[in-house]
């Protein structure tokens, strides 16, 4: 790999990407059909060893909800991104993409689109080195756009340098994201995709203060949320979601709307035996320009 300047300690992927990956193949390993997404591209990527279903963050039950979750706001933001095509939009954006599988798993879908994924200059060095390697390649439509956020880069001339055309409509998803980034960057965020041309929309995934979530799932919540502190990911930032509502409104944005996990409930879980459901704790907010 050619990766410059780049140490070797860089050139692997975020660990929470990694999480998000695996907790998606498990999915198709132990929750019963229909699976709400299916995706062993993001296995396949990840290569982790024969015993990765033994990781603690891995356990079938403690992770149940969050790994429905995972897989839920994933389906939702596909959904979008199927319904804005069939209205001619062309633009697709994924803003820390991590081991995000679109472009390979939808290819019919992707072909009539451009895909950009914006991510750290080390996780998606290591992501094209693993494309090549399992002879997937990156396909003409995908635009791979390394930033550098903590170092201040300014993402959004990287993202039009990379062909994306301000002057037509995209779907930007945001998810898996915002807990990790200060009320500042996410407030800065939305006012640059307020921007966006007319016909564009944002999906972006947030995660609840601990006193909105379900009393019975809470205090896994918070275990969940001491662990990403001591592995050094900690949940930065949670929202109302009148908050977050509001702050996408006052940055500019004309359409704004709240998913809750009930209505990924209803939309995506309805009528299943096992009790399979999404989080209480994480829910999006949808903004249209």
């Amino acid at each position: 790999m050619n990766n410059g300047s780049l140490k070797e300690d860089e050139l692997r992927p975020e660990d929470t990407a990694l999480r998000v990956a695996l907790w998606r193949a498990l999915h198709l390993r132990v929750d019963a059909p229909p699976h709400i997404l299916a995706d062993e591209v993001g296995l396949r990527l990840a290569a982790p060893d024969e015993h990765w279903r033994d990781r603690p963050d891995m356990d079938p039950r403690a992770t149940v909800r969050m790994r429905a979750s995972t897989v839920a706001r994933a389906r939702f933001v596909e959904d979008l991104v199927e319904e804005r095509a069939r209205a001619g939009v062309t633009q697709y954006v994924v803003l820390g993409a991590g081991l995000d599988t679109f472009a390979q798993r939808r290819p019919e879908l992707a072909a009539g689109m451009r895909v950009f994924e914006v991510d750290q200059p080390g996780p998606q060095a290591w992501k094209r080195h693993r494309l090549d390697e399992l002879g997937l390649g990156v396909p003409d439509g995908l635009r791979l756009v390394p930033v550098d956020f903590e170092a201040g880069e300014p993402w959004w001339e990287r993202l039009v340098a990379a062909g994306f055309d301000p002057a037509r409509p995209a779907v930007v998803a945001s998810t898996g994201v915002s807990m990790y980034l200060t009320r500042e960057t996410t407030a800065a965020t939305l006012r640059t995709l307020a921007g966006l041309a007319p016909g564009s929309t944002l999906a972006m995934s947030f995660l609840l203060p601990f006193d909105l979530v379900d009393s019975g799932e809470r205090p896994g919540f918070q275990a969940t949320a001491r662990a990403a502190r001591t592995h050094g990911t900690p949940f930065i930032s949670m929202y109302a979601p009148a908050e977050l509502l509001s702050m996408a409104r006052e940055s500019g944005f004309r359409d704004t709307r709240h998913v809750s996990s009930a209505q990924l409930t209803e939309r995506y879980f309805a009528g299943r035996a096992d009790g399979l459901r999404p989080s209480s704790a994480e829910e999006l907010v949808v903004a249209s320009v």
